[in-house]
């Protein structure tokens, strides 16, 4: 039997840069300045050189990230926030965690992305029955691809309210040649190891056009400090990012650009195999994916059958999201937009990844495609369902 694939393959990753690598870290380790060194001013230089952001702020992670958004926003008790129910937890968890509301919005279940008519139906809601004020969307670029942003900002605007891009997975992504943080007021990231972007431990950053904003965040990642560290002016928290890991940044940061190319060949070569047996992603014209992940649909009950066929071939596929949070026990109670959330609900019992990133050999992607057809095939799928 052969062996297992990696489902995200950081080795080939990491022996492509490994001399780099060393380097930094070992330069870090001489310098000795472990919190808020050299490093760490640099890479925020270079990721809004990359983004063509005015501000970059990093941060310890991508939740923390939302989290300093919102509190120098002042979000909290009676405040509404909407976001999409199928996305990672972090996205309405910052929300909750301030005392606000999360109000779920659907999705299209054909990019995965917020469903703006659904926005509109969530912020027309939460308006008329006047229980809380609406403050914010964060829409969420999920599995590499950007929101349809123009609608998501018209609506902002339309309703004063403010914009996250939540990019954890789509960093790096444009659309039609712009980035997020053309229409977003605050554009966070995560760097969690398995991103496109990752470090080597946690790690995150906000980027904004807003002097103001970026100085509140500067001040709120740091305990709230003002211009003397024993004198904060506001309420903050301990939110930095390591100096090992803006090191480690740098050196990815270089080959980030090649990376994002690869994901993009590899995922056309995906969906041109496997388009007559699946339903593959789809893409918005104009759009340019990091492919933080390869997410198939297959009809409902077919899963648990052509995972497990999968497993036998050595291939590992990974299911996001199983249940979206408006069916989590910790968000049940907050509202939803409209009668209910069907795209969310069903694109959750349907979806399931296969393996994605830049060093995926046409060889072991010709055998990943070789394990899913053979699972796909009719009697399969027949007798699956």
């Amino acid at each position: 039997m052969s062996a297992n694939l990696p489902f995200i393959d950081l080795a080939s990753q990491r022996d492509r840069i490994r001399p780099q690598i060393d380097t930094a870290i070992a330069r870090v380790v001489d310098h000795g300045a472990f919190i808020m060194g050299p490093e760490v001013g640099r890479f925020e230089e270079e990721l809004s050189a990359f983004a063509g952001a005015k501000h970059t702020v990093s941060c310890s992670n991508g939740t923390d990230a939302l989290t300093l958004v919102l509190m120098a926003w002042e979000i909290g008790p009676g405040d509404a926030v909407f976001c999409p129910s199928f996305t990672f937890a972090a996205t309405a968890e910052v929300v909750a965690f301030l005392g606000a509301t999360p109000v779920f919005v659907d999705i299209h279940a054909d990019t995965f992305n917020m469903d703006p008519a659904s926005l509109r139906t969530a912020i027309d809601e939460v308006k008329a029955t006047g229980e809380l004020r609406p403050r914010a969307v964060i829409a969420v670029d999920l599995f590499g691809q950007m929101a349809d942003y123009a609608a998501v900002r018209a609506l902002c605007d339309e309703h004063r309210l403010s914009l996250i891009s939540d990019a954890a997975q789509g960093f790096g992504a444009t659309l039609d040649g712009q980035r997020a943080n053309v229409f977003a007021d605050a554009v966070t990231t995560s760097f969690f190891p398995a991103k496109p972007l990752g470090c080597y431990g946690d790690g995150g950053a906000i980027q904004t056009q807003d002097d103001d904003l970026a100085a509140t965040l500067r001040s709120l990642r740091v305990h709230g400090a003002g211009t003397d560290r024993y004198d904060n002016v506001r309420i903050g928290m301990t939110g930095r990012l390591d100096t090992i890991q803006a090191a480690v940044l740098i050196e990815k940061l270089a080959i980030f650009e090649d990376e994002i190319a690869a994901r993009g060949r590899i995922a056309e070569r995906y969906n041109a195999l496997l388009a007559d047996v699946a339903d593959v992603p789809v893409l918005a014209g104009g759009a340019v994916s990091t492919w933080a992940q390869y997410t198939l649909k297959l009809p409902v009950g077919a899963r648990p059958a052509f995972q497990s066929a999968l497993g036998k071939a050595g291939v590992p596929t990974a299911i996001y999201y199983p249940k979206p949070l408006h069916r989590q026990t910790a968000y049940q109670a907050f509202p939803v937009a409209g009668n209910g959330l069907p795209a969310s609900d069903g694109v959750a019992d349907q979806v399931i990844s296969l393996p994605m990133h830049p060093y995926l050999s046409e060889a072991d992607q010709d055998r990943i495609v070789a394990a899913a057809r053979e699972a796909l095939d009719a009697d399969a799928l027949a007798a699956a369902s």
